[in-house]
């Protein structure tokens, strides 16, 4: 557990990256629709790849990287509804800074995972050591926002903390330690795996997502949905498959042993 001021400094960082990330992302949803938000962000994936190589120094094939495209076409093409549809005339008819502040949010959601797996690496500290500092200093940021806009109407609702559970039902619980576990297992994959890794089980998870809506609301699968399926998982195969899978290397051929004849050398004189 270090406790050196010089290491802690580092973990308010991410915090505060996640919450302009999070202000921005409501400000991007004043410019676009939900539809055209949602695809929008699956520039991170690529995103996520860049500052992945530039941070980390971690060099990836030409395959890997046109695997990780083809992730983000995946789940874009998951997410597009049919063209018959009202909302797809919307997808392109946003404002141009609904679609900056979309970039600007893909590049931050990338950017807070590399920096944050850059710390869960620094050094050999807990990993649950690391979690409370990354959340004790997000809980502070937040708490901080929370104060302020009660300053800002007057605390006519009283205080923040007062209210702070207040709705709160057992579904309301049951999301809160869904999102805790999440969390949790997110750092696992920082500390032990990678944020290339995380991309991979977050668009699976929304495509698994998608899949056991059809059974349990009724939800009607798309041919975009199964396309998608299809493109991810070929992603999926390109990152992760050994080389000799991908590709047919060629086959270099021994000569057997049996065929290959004992030839004696005698020096001149003997």
């Amino acid at each position: 557990m270090t406790t050196e001021w010089r290491t802690v400094r580092l973990f308010p960082i991410p915090s505060v990256i996640y919450l302009i990330h999070n202000n921005v992302q409501f400000s991007t949803l004043t410019y676009v629709d939900p539809s055209t938000y949602q695809i929008m962000g699956n520039l991170k994936i690529v995103t996520t790849g860049i500052l992945f190589r530039l941070f980390m120094r971690r060099r990836l094939s030409t395959l890997q990287w046109m695997a990780i495209v083809l992730l983000a076409v995946g789940t874009t093409t998951s997410q597009v509804k049919g063209c018959g549809e009202a909302s797809c005339d919307s997808l392109f008819s946003a404002p141009m800074q609904g679609y900056m502040l979309g970039l600007l949010s893909a590049c931050l959601s990338a950017l807070a995972g590399v920096y944050t797996e850059y710390l869960m690496k620094k050094n050999n500290d807990s990993l649950y050591w690391q979690n409370v500092q990354l959340y004790t200093f997000g809980s502070i940021f937040n708490m901080a926002r929370l104060l302020l806009d009660d300053f800002r109407v007057g605390f006519e609702n009283g205080p923040w903390w007062q209210r702070l559970l207040s709705g709160y039902t057992i579904t309301t619980w049951i999301v809160v330690l869904n999102l805790g576990s999440t969390g949790l297992l997110v750092s696992w994959l920082m500390k032990y795996a990678d944020n290339i890794v995380k991309v991979y089980s977050t668009s699976m998870a929304m495509l698994l997502t998608m899949v056991l809506s059809i059974f349990l609301f009724n939800f009607k699968p798309s041919v975009q949905l199964f396309l998608g399926i299809i493109i991810c998982v070929i992603s999926l195969h390109m990152y992760f498959a050994p080389v000799h899978m991908l590709v047919d290397l060629p086959v270099t051929s021994k000569r057997p042993t049996d065929t290959l004849k004992e030839v004696t050398v005698q020096q001149a004189g003997e």
